[in-house]
Formats: C-alpha cells, structure tokens, sequence
C-alpha cells in the first residue's frame, strides 16, 4: 500500500466511526406541557341557583 492509499484508507475509517457519532448525539426533547386542570369553572352554578329558587319559593309561601 502506498502513503496515498493509505491516508484515504484511514481517513475512510475515520468518517466511518465519527459520523454516526455526531448524528447520533441529539438534545433530550423539551418536558411535556400540562394541560389545564379538567374541571369546570362554573362546576356549581346550577346548583346554586336551584338553591336560590327553592329559597325564594319558601320564602314568598311563607309571607303569604
């Protein structure tokens, strides 16, 4: 082997083993965003007002 066969054959040894070294190095990926909470907001307004209803019922039988 010559001084030139043997440069290109080192040099293609060495392409062989860097570059999958570099591609493979990759950033870990960015943590997972949360979601809002899964709640209603106005989770007890129906409640509420049925509550208010029944109140205001009461209390205008009552006056009468």
């Amino acid at each position: 082997m010559g001084n030139k066969n043997k440069n290109i054959f080192l040099l293609t040894i060495l392409l062989l083993v860097v570059v999958p070294t570099v591609f493979a190095q990759d950033a870990p990926p960015p943590p997972a965003q949360q979601g809002p909470p899964q709640l209603p907001v106005d989770g007890g307004v129906i409640a509420l007002v049925l509550a208010g209803l029944f109140y205001g019922i009461k209390k205008s039988l009552k006056k009468k």
